[in-house]
């Protein structure tokens, strides 16, 4: 991390100066122009105070950031987010570790260097999101500054440790049980947004279900008309993608139920994952709360220099629920 030796070293200014213009202090004269090059110096060098600057170099804090893309944390227990969070403090708790939450930005602020940089006042960070904001991740990557991705991710040529769920088995084994059923003809719905998670539904389902069609949404509802064509073309059974949005899964449940289509009398559905709510539908379990334990494990082996394996995956248990069935006969014509 850049230091106020360097700042003052490139400033053309003493150490002392550094400190007073970092420092806010107020009573000092200092030529204006001073003092912006001083700032100007300290943005490009990515510079951020550490709240144990004054302590031995080699010197821990025991706090970890917790940093998410979205504006404000998730507390509603139905939020696919909110376990994970349950495992983040139940782990940091158990290790002796406080939590800072870095919050207050969303859209592309959220994604943007300056935000990002402030995750350095921590011994390191969590983070989570479908998506990587490459060039802020890369430099602290390159820099050695520890971080664990929540949720596997193949940016950055492979170089960034994660813990995540093993979705491509876990959605291979629900094509394989509705192939159980006898359904041939499946249809898979899946949200029109691009993340390593939905790559890796899509790829297990195609494992077991070469032939299943594709369908992506192209907004936030489907018509009645789209599903009764479904049957009409001899879909018996359909999947649908799960995300933190739950857009795709709400959407055909709505459009399932504007029909009058019953599960899994008419057609059976399944989730790969498990939807908000309480309804048993099939599909598999997502341990969000042990990633959330276990990326905090790994977060703290990381910065203690433990050895450790730090890409990881966890499997998902399967989830029989009942809204998927037998194929009905039409699927055989």
């Amino acid at each position: 991390m850049p230091r106020q030796a360097d700042i003052a070293r490139i400033a053309g200014v003493s150490q002392a100066t550094v400190s007073v213009v970092l420092g806010g202090r107020s009573g000092v004269r200092m030529a204006e122009s001073t003092r912006r090059r001083v700032l100007e110096v300290a943005e490009n060098l990515g510079y951020v105070p550490h709240p144990v600057a004054t302590r031995l170099a080699s010197a821990r804090s025991n706090m970890l950031g917790l940093y998410t893309f979205r504006a404000t944390f998730p507390m509603e227990v139905a939020d696919s987010y909110y376990p994970i969070l349950v495992g983040v403090e139940e782990e940091a708790a158990a290790l002796g570790q406080d939590l800072i939450l870095f919050t207050g930005l969303s859209g592309a602020e959220a994604s943007g260097e300056a935000a990002i940089r402030r995750t350095r006042v921590a011994d390191g960070c969590l983070f989570f999101g479908r998506h990587v904001p490459e060039e802020p991740i890369a430099k602290l990557v390159d820099s050695g500054f520890p971080l664990v991705y929540i949720g596997r991710r193949e940016e950055l040529g492979g170089r960034i440790p994660y813990v995540g769920a093993d979705y491509v088995a876990a959605s291979a084994e629900v094509a394989t049980r509705l192939a159980g059923l006898g359904h041939r003809n499946l249809l898979y719905v899946r949200e029109a947004d691009e993340a390593p998670s939905s790559a890796d539904r899509e790829r297990g389902l195609r494992q077991a279900a070469p032939d299943a069609r594709i369908v992506r949404l192209d907004g936030p509802a489907l018509t009645t008309d789209t599903v009764r064509g479904w049957l009409a073309d001899g879909v018996t059974a359909i999947v649908v993608e799960e995300t933190d949005t739950g857009a795709a899964y709400s959407a055909v449940r709505r459009a399932l139920d504007a029909a009058g289509l019953s599960t899994p009398d008419d057609l059976s559905l399944a989730v790969l994952g498990r939807p908000p709510g309480d309804e048993p539908v099939s599909g598999f379990d997502i341990p969000r709360r042990e990633m959330g334990r276990r990326a905090v494990r790994l977060l703290v082996d990381l910065i203690t220099e433990t050895e450790t394996t730090p890409q990881q995956l966890l499997r998902c248990p399967p989830v029989a629920g009942t809204t998927a069935g037998p194929a009905p006969e039409r699927d055989h014509a």
